[in-house]
């Protein structure tokens, strides 16, 4: 390794280059520094050249390109780790013998900021971010990153960090103590200078040596029910919550042991697999090979139409990607408000401490609001977002077609209508995408991307780099009702309504699926967004209905009474104060009179039954979609189902979960959905869950 030191790069994508007395350790293994195998040998390596080499008081590590170390290879943690493992890694920092600086930019993230937290100090470029998101995935920091945090920031905001999987900004870390200084101008050499003080003062810094910050029982207490709560009791977080607690009680190494043994047990649980499952359908989700080399429009201006919850949501969405907005609405009096939910919205999270007055002053700068249709010109991009009904739409488009500028993009935020037949209201149809934004649109990661029949590949590009720019987790989906997230839903909808009519009411379905894991069960979702919307959309839907098909008229029965969920306060439940919910005997009846009127003998259906042909009809669906080319791969349908209708992200999405039940028991799954289902039943090919 000493030709390493004089700059020849070593062969485990780590190299040493030369500060006068101080060692620069480099870590180049694109794309973000991953601390893969060989990059922890060639740690090692390097770490045993500064202690051999009496030329080096000390050393520096950062990375190449765009971050030090975004995490670690997460393909490595299905199988038994290789050695060297980055406890190792660390244990060889410090136990060098000379101080060792982290230099941080980009992201530190996971094993990378552990790494960072076993060096004798931490400085980082501005923008750096910094965390320990492994909880996320199921497992817990296993190299340290229990014991270490905890000493630098306390137990109480340890928990809170890990436990989230917080992204603390640079600014933010220096307050709280992770780190020793925050580097505007050349990061290197501050490093090299520090590294060069700490070898002049003859001590080392470890971390691991300080002692822990005297804790408050009641904010440790808070933030562990808090972390709970929000973790939905997930084994990794009550797991992080007891690693991070051995600080406080048990010597280091001994704490570090254990941590490390609860971190092998986690890695390996179905849990963790679901989740680093989902972690790369997600990554997979964006890739689209057919586009390669077509180039996206530029796009600087956009016009939001319509003014309303959904509308308002999207021009924040798009004022925080750094476009121009332009919110424009035929009723001054709608357009008022939504222009006062915009502002409204900056000024609360200035006011939170959570934008600076300078971002906030940028974003209003930015936006503008208008009545007037002939402004349409000015957008690059104008996304439609007014009443879901399909005559409304086209004329909407029919007014839009003849006031934007040729090559301007237009989407519509269609959540389950044609987009053809929206298209086709134009004669540009080419130029039209769908953009589906889940509510609140500032704030859901998942935009689904509807490519029509006509849609031409570079304004599918577009509408892909648009939802990159605003943030978004960008699925494409081809143009069929509900497209794939809305579709999968209706079908569970509609067997838990199946449900309803054999012997089940809407409290034990909800609390069947809500102990499976769903953020809410389906008939408290449908009062939160109104019985009337889907009762509005199967009227559309009546005349084109197989007659043979079963159909529940529960729902509709409950709408001719008025009861529209939330908002009427009484839908699937009673809400007497407009907020807690209730059963209803009311609800009941409707439902044990539906039964009787189809001469069915209602039964006791348990919560293994319930959440078993719930998730059967999600698969079944799922299934048809791929069938028809509605989702490309497999992962996309489990990527929209997890991040915008609750599935339980450490189940893996609806087909993950069918997979994990085997060809065979899925076959006679099927066949006995398929019975229950009766003769309109539609039975997906289910090998197609498993291709891709």
């Amino acid at each position: 390794m000493n030709a390493a030191v004089a700059g020849v790069i070593a062969t485990n994508g780590v190299r040493i280059e030369r500060d006068g007395d101080v060692a620069v350790v480099i870590i180049d293994n694109p794309p973000v520094n991953a601390a893969s195998a060989h990059v922890r040998r060639g740690l090692v390596e390097a770490l045993g050249t500064l202690r051999q080499d009496i030329g080096l008081c000390g050393a520096v590590i950062m990375g190449a390109g765009s971050s030090f170390i975004a995490g670690s290879d997460l393909r490595e943690f299905g199988q038994a780790l290789q050695d060297p493992q980055l406890p190792e890694v660390i244990a060889a920092i410090e136990g060098c013998g000379k101080p060792v600086v982290a230099a941080l930019h980009g992201a530190a993230f996971g094993g990378g900021f552990e790494l960072a937290l076993g060096c004798d100090a931490r400085l980082a470029a501005p923008r750096t971010l910094v965390g320990l998101p492994e909880v996320t995935l199921g497992i817990i920091p296993g190299a340290g990153g229990t014991q270490r945090l905890p000493r630098l920031v306390g137990v109480a905001r340890a928990i809170r960090m890990v436990c989230s999987g917080e992204r603390v900004p640079a600014v933010q870390a220096l307050e709280l103590g992770v780190l020793d200084g925050v580097v505007e101008e050349d990061l290197r050499a501050a490093a090299c200078a520090h590294a060069r003080m700490l070898a002049a003062q003859g001590a080392r810094r470890r971390v691991r040596d300080l002692p822990l910050p005297v804790g408050d029982a009641a904010a440790i207490e808070a933030a562990t029910r808090a972390a709970l709560r929000a973790g939905r009791n997930q084994p990794a977080v009550r797991a992080a919550i007891d690693a991070i607690g051995l600080a406080a009680s048990t010597p280091i190494d001994a704490a570090l042991a254990e941590e490390r043994r609860m971190f092998q047990e986690l890695r390996i649980a179905p849990d963790a697999h679901a989740l680093r499952y989902q972690f790369f359908a997600e990554r997979d989700a964006a890739r689209q090979p057919a586009l390669a080399g077509v180039t996206a429009r530029p796009i600087r201006r956009i016009a939001v139409l319509g003014a309303g919850t959904m509308g308002s949501g999207i021009a924040i969405s798009a004022l925080d990607g750094g476009f121009e907005v332009l919110l424009l609405d035929q009723d001054p009096d709608a357009l008022a408000r939504g222009r006062q939910r915009v502002l409204d919205h900056y000024s609360s999270r200035a006011h939170a401490s959570r934008l600076e007055p300078g971002q906030m002053a940028q974003r209003v700068d930015r936006f503008a609001a208008t009545t007037a249709w002939e402004r349409l010109v000015e957008a690059d991009m104008v996304i439609e977002a007014v009443f879901e009904d399909l005559a409304v739409k086209q004329e909407v488009f029919r007014k839009i077609d003849a006031i934007a500028r040729p090559g301007a993009l237009l989407a519509s935020n269609t959540s389950y209508l044609d987009l053809d037949a929206i298209a086709g209201a134009t004669w540009r149809p080419q130029d039209v995408v769908g953009l589906h934004f889940f509510s609140p649109a500032h704030v859901m990661r998942l935009l689904e991307v509807v490519q029509g029949r006509a849609t031409a590949p570079d304004a599918l590009a577009t509408g892909l780099e648009t939802a990159r720019r605003l943030g978004k987790l960008p699925v494409v989906a081809g143009n069929a009702f509900g497209f794939i997230g809305n579709r999968i839903y209706a079908a569970y909808r509609r067997q838990c309504e199946f449900m309803l009519e054999e012997g089940a009411y809407p409290e034990q379905v909800d609390s069947a699926l809500e102990a499976f894991g769903f953020a809410m069960g389906p008939f408290a979702v449908a009062d939160m967004s109104g019985l009337d919307i889907a009762w509005r959309m199967r009227r559309s839907q009546a005349a084109s209905r197989d007659p043979g098909a079963r159909y529940v008229d529960i729902p509709d029965r409950l709408c001719e009474l008025g009861r529209f969920g939330r908002k009427t306060g009484a839908g699937y439940y009673a809400y007497a104060d407009g907020k807690d919910k209730a059963a209803d005997p009311l609800v009941a009846e409707v439902i044990d009179a539906a039964s009787a009127s189809k001469g069915i003998v209602r039964r006791r259906l348990d919560s293994t039954e319930i959440q078993r042909r719930a998730l059967l009809a999600m698969a079944n669906e799922a299934a048809l979609l791929l069938a028809d080319g509605v989702a490309q791969r497999p992962g996309d349908i489990d990527v929209v189902l997890v991040n915008g209708f609750g599935f339980p992200r450490w189940e893996g999405g609806p087909v993950y979960w069918a997979r994990q039940r085997g060809r065979d028991l899925l076959a006679t799954d099927m066949d006995f959905l398929a019975a229950l289902g009766g003769p309109g039943f539609d039975r997906g090919r289910i090998e197609l869950l498993d291709k891709g």
